[in-house]
């Protein structure tokens, strides 16, 4: 991986770690401070936010793993679909060349028929072979 890459993804990984902390952070503290008028937290409140934040990092451990487990499937999931939808597009992009030649696009012509190039050269957006 190039630096400037690795550079991005530790930064993104940081900000995906200190969003995930500050929600917690907020969570738990609106759950167990209840008193602002002390400078310390009470020994309820602070047992109170060690057992939220335990139970949330626990939580949040509990998902990555889980997170981990699933990923490889869903990535060949995806790689497959693409795959089958790549053979279906050149597919499509084979078998509508014959038809684009035989004057589809006149009138009286299917019009499930694709309609022939324009004096432009190929229509816009159409696959393109090898890509």
């Amino acid at each position: 991986m190039e630096p400037a890459a690795e550079h991005q993804q530790q930064l993104r990984s940081l900000r995906d770690f200190l969003l995930v902390y500050n929600r917690m952070t907020e969570l738990c503290f609106r759950h167990c401070v209840s008193n602002l008028n002390y400078r310390l937290l009470t020994g309820r409140e602070e047992s109170c936010l060690d057992g939220c934040a335990g139970k949330l990092v626990r939580a949040n451990h509990r998902l990555m793993r889980a997170y981990v487990a699933l990923m490889p499937a869903i990535v060949q999931r995806r790689a497959s679909a693409y795959e089958a939808g790549a053979a279906q597009g050149s597919a499509r992009a084979g078998s509508a060349a014959p038809t684009a030649r035989s004057g589809a696009g006149a009138p009286g012509a299917s019009p499930d028929a694709p309609a022939a190039p324009g004096p432009g050269g190929p229509l816009r957006g159409a696959p393109v072979a090898g890509t």
